[in-house]
């Protein structure tokens, strides 16, 4: 195995690596940068990476367990069926990527910014997603069920289909969301009513 993946690195910068199915274990990455490195396959648990810019690297068929991608940069990579399993991707952004099939299970997300990211029939049910970008995003039958979208940005965010229920919606503006047959639950069909200007008479 390649020894920086035994012992993490700071500020440090890798181009056209073979990760191929590596196993990475609790190291730490800080400000490093990664350029072309393949990560097929490959695996990590506990490992953190912390202010680093990945650029068009390759996260196909990659597990990913208690991982941390904190305030990171992703441009143009490629996530195809990635599983990212209780990770926390805080703050960080991704640019261009391709994100299709991933398999998520919870996770904290809060501020990251998917802005364009195409995320149909995704699974993000219970993710911490709370003051996230999703502007332009694509979330075509996904499902956002319990999820914590408090203060997330969802500006011409298509919505078709999604399930939303239970989801967690305070401060969320949908008023320009594409919401065609959205799954909603009391609370949110209100408030979207009174978006659009209604006077909601929930009776005695």
């Amino acid at each position: 195995m390649n020894d920086v993946l035994e012992r993490g690195a700071a500020g440090a910068s890798f181009g056209d690596e073979d990760w191929y199915g590596e196993e990475i274990g609790a190291v730490r990455f800080v400000d490093c940068v990664l350029t072309d490195v393949d990560l097929t396959e490959a695996t990590t648990k506990g490992a953190t990476f912390e202010g680093c810019t990945f650029h068009t690297c390759r996260f196909n068929g990659s597990t990913h367990r208690a991982t941390a991608f904190v305030a990171c940069d992703f441009r143009r990579c490629s996530f195809f069926t990635a599983t990212l399993d209780g990770c926390k991707l805080s703050g960080s952004v991704f640019s261009e990527c391709t994100l299709r099939s991933i398999t998520v299970v919870g996770g904290a997300w809060g501020s990251v910014t998917l802005r364009g990211a195409v995320l149909n029939g995704v699974d993000l049910s219970g993710v911490d997603l709370r003051e996230a970008d999703l502007s332009m995003a694509s979330l075509v039958d996904a499902v956002l069920t319990e999820a914590r979208l408090d203060g997330a940005t969802v500006r011409e965010t298509d919505l078709t289909r999604a399930d939303l229920r239970r989801a967690s919606l305070d401060r969320v503006d949908l008023s320009s969301a594409t919401l065609k047959a959205t799954r909603i639950d009391l609370s949110a069909a209100v408030m979207v009513a009174e978006l659009h200007g209604a006077v909601v008479d929930v009776g005695e």
